[in-house]
């Protein structure tokens, strides 16, 4: 399904979060589509079930998700007209990135290059793994 890295200095549930926050963002989990259930996602991917839980959790308040007890964890339908709040939180995550980014040496064009790798993930297009790979410690 995904992978996590456990050497990361990311949290596993944070890893998570984003992860299963890009499968909605990208339709590969279908509004109202149910969700692995914590216990076999857990077996699954060897890990706590409760870093499960708090990641579903997680999604739940940030409105990915919603639970029906005893049913499970389902994909909230995402409404195609952003809301303009939602749009400010990630420009000021974006300048805040950026800012980190080139205070550690990145330049200018390697942002933008890396916003040109997110618009073709979007678009479906083939990334540049090297790339990935290059700035993976950054």
């Amino acid at each position: 399904m995904f992978e996590l890295d456990i050497r990361s200095r990311q949290p596993i549930y944070e890893q998570l979060v984003e992860k299963m926050k890009e499968m909605i963002i990208r339709e590969i989990w279908k509004p109202h589509e149910q969700l692995p259930s914590v216990r076999m996602l857990a077996k699954q991917l060897t890990i706590n079930p409760n870093t499960i839980q708090k990641a579903y959790r997680e999604l739940e308040h940030q409105g990915f998700i919603y639970s029906i007890p005893g049913k499970g964890n389902f994909v909230s339908p995402q409404p195609k007209a952003a809301s303009q709040e939602k749009i400010e939180a990630i420009r000021h995550d974006i300048i805040r990135l950026a800012a980190e980014a080139l205070f550690l040496g990145v330049t200018k064009e390697e942002v933008l290059q890396w916003i040109e790798q997110a618009e073709q993930g979007e678009r479906g297009g083939e990334t540049d793994d090297s790339l990935d790979e290059r700035n993976e410690n950054i």
